[in-house]
C-alpha cells in the first residue's frame, strides 16, 4: 500500500509511465481530477487554466489574492484524492504539497528532447523549428511557475526519491523500476505517515475554508488539532477566535481548533 507522486513535463512520457505503473501495481491513476476541481472553484473553463499554467504567473493577479487560492485548493484537492491510498498522481504540484512525508515515492520522470520534439511535431503538424522552440519555452514558463507559486525549483534533484530518464530507459523499463522502489518497505503507508497526511488535509481543508475572511492566517493541523495563528488587536481576540471555531466546526475530522492571535507590530 502506497502512494507515489510524479512530475514529468510534457511529451515526457511521464503521463505513460504513470498510467502504466499504477495499472501494474492495481492502483489508481489521477492527475486531471485536481485541475478541474481547481477550475470549477475559479469559475474558469479547464481549456484556459491548463493554458494559464503554461503563460506567465501574472495569470491570477487578475483575481484578488489569486496566487495563494489557487495554491490553496490545489493543495486541498490533492490532499482529498490521496487520502484513499494506493494511487499514482502525476501532473501539477503533486510533490510540493507531500514534503515531510517520506513514506510516499516522490519520482521525476525526463523525456530525450529530441523525442519530445518528434511528438510535438508530429501531434501539433508544425515544423522542428517550432517544436523546439514551444517546448523550450514550455519548460521554462513551468519553471517559472512553480518558482512564483511555491518558490521551489522542479528541476531541482533533492526534491524526489528518484529522478529517471526516458531514453536508453524506456517506459515499461521505468514501470519496472518504480514498481519494484514503490514495495520497499520504506514506502509503504503506515499509521504515522496516515495520520500525517491526514493533519495535512485537514490543515488545507481549514486554511481554505477561513481564506476569504481572514487571508494573512497560518494553519497547521497536529493530530487532528487545527492551529491557527492570526496577526490582530489583542482586544478582537475572543471575538476572532469564536468566529474561527464557528467557521471550521463542521469540518469532520477536526477535534479542536486553536487560535493564537499576535498583536499587531506597530513598529516602535
Amino acid at each position: 500500500m502506497g502512494i507515489i507522486t510524479i512530475s514529468r513535463g510534457s511529451y515526457s512520457k511521464g503521463k505513460e509511465t504513470a498510467e502504466k505503473l499504477a495499472q501494474h501495481l492495481g492502483y489508481e491513476c489521477i492527475s486531471r481530477d485536481i485541475l478541474l476541481e481547481a477550475s470549477a472553484h475559479f469559475n474558469i473553463p479547464e481549456v484556459k487554466l491548463i493554458r494559464a499554467i503554461h503563460d506567465a504567473p501574472s495569470f491570477f493577479e487578475r483575481f484578488k489574492h489569486g496566487k495563494e487560492k489557487y495554491i490553496l485548493f490545489i493543495r486541498e484537492a490533492f490532499l482529498e484524492h490521496i487520502q484513499k491510498d494506493n494511487l499514482v498522481y502525476h501532473g501539477l504540484a503533486g510533490h510540493f504539497f507531500i514534503q515531510g512525508i517520506s513514506n510516499i515515492l516522490k519520482v521525476r520522470i525526463i523525456g530525450n528532447i529530441e523525442d519530445r520534439i518528434k511528438e510535438e511535431m508530429r501531434r501539433e503538424k508544425i515544423s522542428e523549428q517550432e517544436a523546439r522552440y514551444i517546448l523550450k519555452k514550455d519548460d521554462a514558463e513551468r519553471r517559472k511557475w512553480s518558482m512564483h507559486l511555491y518558490g521551489i525549483d522542479t528541476n531541482d534533484p533533492s526534491l524526489y526519491d528518484i529522478v529517471l530518464h526516458i531514453d536508453n530507459l524506456k517506459v515499461d523499463d521505468a514501470v519496472e523500476i518504480l514498481a519494484d522502489v514503490a514495495r520497499r518497505p520504506c514506502f509503504q503507508t503506515t499509521p504515522e505517515s496516515r495520520m500525517m497526511l491526514n493533519d495535512f488535509h485537514l490543515a488545507a481543508k481549514a486554511h481554505a475554508t477561513i481564506f476569504d475572511r481572514f487571508p494573512s492566517a497560518e494553519v497547521k493541523c497536529k493530530n487532528a488539532v487545527v492551529y491557527v495563528k492570526i496577526e490582530t488587536a489583542l482586544s478582537l481576540e475572543e471575538e476572532l477566535t469564536d468566529t474561527i471555531k464557528n467557521i471550521l466546526k463542521d469540518i469532520n475530522g477536526i477535534k479542536e481548533v486553536r487560535v493564537n492571535v499576535v498583536p499587531f507590530d506597530t513598529g516602535d
